[in-house]
C-alpha cells in the first residue's frame, strides 16, 4: 500500500542523506520526495511517498523518530489529507495535433508556459488521479519531455503537524 509521510526536520545539512540512508538500508524506495523550508527558517518539511504494508511503514516512522534533528514524523495516509503535484510536460506539438492538444489542456485546466514552432510545454498542477488522466491523453500524441516535483501533502481542515 502507498503511504504518504509528512516529516518536520531542522534545517541542517546531512538531514536528507540520514533519513534516505534509513530507507534504503532497510530495503524502502523513496518514491517520491519533496523538501522545502516552511514559515520557519530552521524548519523543513519533507513530503515521502513510499509503498509498505502497515507494519513496515510503522517500522520506518519509529526509526525516523529516533534520528537527530526530525522534529516530527505523521503519516498521512490514516489521515484525511489533501496532495498535489506539479509537472512539466514538454509536447511535439505537430501543426496536426496542436488543436487537440489545446483541448485537453483547457479540459484539465492545466497551462501551456512555453511555445516554440514544434513544441508547447505545459504545467499541470493536481492530485495523483487528474496528473495520470492527463497523461493518459497526451502520450499518443508525443510527449518529448516530462518532469515531475514530487508530491506534496497536508491534513485537511484545523489539524496541523506544527
Amino acid at each position: 500500500m502507498q503511504h504518504t509521510i509528512s516529516v518536520l526536520v531542522s534545517n541542517k545539512f546531512g538531514v536528507l542523506s540520514r533519513i534516505s540512508g534509513l530507507f534504503s538500508g532497510r530495503g524502502f524506495n523513496i518514491e517520491s520526495l519533496n523538501v522545502a523550508e516552511t514559515t520557519d527558517p530552521n524548519i523543513s518539511r519533507m513530503t515521502i511517498v513510499t509503498r509498505g504494508d502497515d507494519k513496515k511503514i510503522e517500522q520506518i516512522t519509529k526509526q525516523l523518530n529516533k534520528l537527530i534533528d526530525i522534529i516530527k514524523v505523521i503519516d498521512l495516509t490514516e489521515e484525511n489529507f489533501i496532495d498535489r503535484e506539479m509537472i512539466l510536460v514538454k509536447m511535439n506539438a505537430e501543426p496536426r495535433v496542436r488543436e487537440e492538444i489545446l483541448r485537453i489542456v483547457e479540459i484539465f485546466r492545466a497551462k501551456v508556459v512555453d511555445v516554440s514552432s514544434s513544441t508547447y510545454t505545459i504545467e499541470i498542477t493536481g492530485d495523483q488521479g487528474k496528473i495520470q488522466g492527463f497523461l493518459e491523453l497526451l502520450r499518443p500524441l508525443g510527449i518529448k519531455e516530462l518532469v515531475r516535483s514530487g508530491r506534496i501533502a497536508m491534513s485537511r481542515g484545523v489539524k496541523s503537524i506544527n
